[in-house]
């Protein structure tokens, strides 16, 4: 009976696998099979950490609008920029490149400015789709593979597995999967020199936005952002309740007894050119 049990686990665990792959194979697009990125190793080799924020920076500027919208259209004709951006991550990074890394804020801030990139690029090698919930979420977050500093992950390992663990609750503010219920994308790249500072500011504008934080209160509930929902470990390792970590960088704060409540969160590509039909 138990070596019956064990088959049965292991035809299981098997058939998950291969449905898995499928599912995989007809939900990504054909694109993800091939490098877009004409970059050499030499162009990546020659550029030092303050080159490549600089190059983040224009990408952002150049396509990132005042709200955090993306010109997702455009970008995906001229993405070469981009393309560099990704081609270093794929080749440097803290573990691979210790060097350039000397401290924890210059790790924290080039892991931000990565996770972004590569959710950036993400979107536009998967040619634009309309949501990243449903399926997608699945193919895109789990099984759509990314590269950086020489090894493979996904973009859920590296939030979860090297992101979080830095114990920095406040990158919740700053990682953006492109899509609407992401914090609003910043127009400059994350630096060591001025992460505390960004932080703060990212948290500051993220708790201010009423489509982030609704206080009703002839009810006395407060409405959060899912984020709080997924990631409430995190917040709670700050402070003793949801409110009063919010009410940290509130200039109106919410009533300390408010009962809490989630927003539903919005997985709508973050597309300026589609949100403006």
């Amino acid at each position: 009976m138990v070596a019956d049990t064990r088959l049965r686990s292991r035809k299981s665990q098997g058939m998950v696998r291969i449905i898995a792959l499928v599912v995989w194979m007809v939900w990504t697009p054909i694109s993800l099979f091939f490098t877009t990125a004409p970059v050499s190793a030499q162009d990546v080799a020659e550029m030092n950490i303050h080159e490549w924020e600089n190059l983040w920076t224009k990408v952002l500027a150049e396509y990132v609008d005042e709200d955090g919208r993306i010109a997702f259209q455009a970008l995906k004709q001229n993405h070469g920029d981009l393309d560099k951006v990704v081609a270093y991550i794929a080749a440097v990074d803290p573990l691979s490149t210790p060097e350039r890394f000397p401290s924890k804020q210059a790790k924290l801030a080039f892991y931000i400015n990565a996770y972004n990139a590569l959710a950036m690029h993400g979107v536009v090698d998967a040619r634009i789709p309309r949501s990243l919930g449903g399926i997608t979420k699945f193919t895109f977050f789990f099984l759509r593979g990314v590269v950086i500093g020489g090894r493979s992950t996904s973009l859920y390992s590296f939030e979860n597995n090297v992101i979080r663990p830095l114990g920095d609750e406040r990158v919740h503010f700053a990682l953006n999967c492109m899509v609407v219920g992401c914090p609003r994308l910043p127009r400059i790249a994350f630096t060591a020199d001025t992460i505390d500072r960004q932080l703060d500011m990212a948290a500051k504008i993220f708790v201010a936005e009423p489509r982030n934080i609704r206080v009703d209160r002839n009810k006395n509930v407060v409405w959060l952002s899912a984020i709080f929902k997924f990631y409430n470990e995190d917040f709670l390792a700050r402070a003793g309740g949801l409110i009063e970590y919010v009410n940290r960088y509130r200039a109106e704060k919410v009533p300390s007894d408010a009962a809490v409540r989630f927003l539903d969160y919005d997985w709508t590509v973050n597309d300026r050119d589609r949100s403006e039909k």
